[in-house]
């Protein structure tokens, strides 16, 4: 008999075309990295299933392309979304410097009110950096995102943005509950339990 699940939760992949949105859903899912891997013609999407403190909970994580000439999908991908992971490229700085038409973006088409955001920095295994760590830090702040930096290449903190983003959803029942027909108590622990495998990357915000 298949267990029950607490909940289906939906999550984007938003940031300008080649920062690694495709290789770090790859790398989360799959647990593999493709140095060869195009750009995302429309939407990609995937499943994943997640056991988050004794809970069953399945991911719906949508990729979407960053060009311009793919922005007639924009108003049906945000619609429902519980969680967004934006991303940066921290070897190109234009890639972060229109990190505000994103969030201009969400915030125009996303039908859940308290959205978590996640800011990635992806591409850290790369020696020049044009980012450093403390301007996306401050913009996350500014902007009231977790933040991460992260290498799909390498695997560093890829499985924490994507598990801190989880987290902060189920700690934050209104977005998911009434689109879910079983919802449990979730054990008094979980809220303070920030030591796990990926806590040491992550900045909770």
């Amino acid at each position: 008999m298949a267990e029950e699940i607490l909940a289906t939760l939906k999550i984007l992949l938003i940031g300008e075309s080649g920062v690694g949105k495709s290789s770090l859903l790859l790398r989360f899912t799959d647990g593999t990295f493709d140095s060869e891997i195009g750009s995302t013609i429309g939407v990609d999407f995937k499943v994943k299933a997640m056991r988050f403190d004794g809970n069953n909970v399945k991911l719906a994580i949508w990729d979407t392309a960053g060009q311009e000439r793919f922005r007639t999908l924009t108003p049906s991908y945000y619609r429902g979304a519980q969680g967004v992971i934006l991303v940066y490229d921290v070897t190109r700085r234009e890639t972060f410097v229109r990190l505000e038409n994103w969030l201009n973006e969400l915030d125009t088409y996303s039908t859940k009110h308290g959205i978590v955001k996640m800011l990635v920095g992806n591409k850290i295994d790369k020696v020049k950096h044009e980012v450093e760590r403390n301007e996306g830090l401050r913009f996350a702040r500014k902007h009231s995102m977790l933040f991460i930096e992260a290498s799909a290449k390498t695997c560093d903190g890829v499985e924490c943005a994507f598990e801190e983003v989880v987290e902060k959803i189920i700690q934050t029942p209104g977005l998911w509950e009434a689109e879910n027909v079983k919802a449990v108590k979730l054990s008094s622990d979980f809220a303070s339990n920030q030591d796990g495998a990926c806590g040491g990357y992550c900045s909770i915000l």
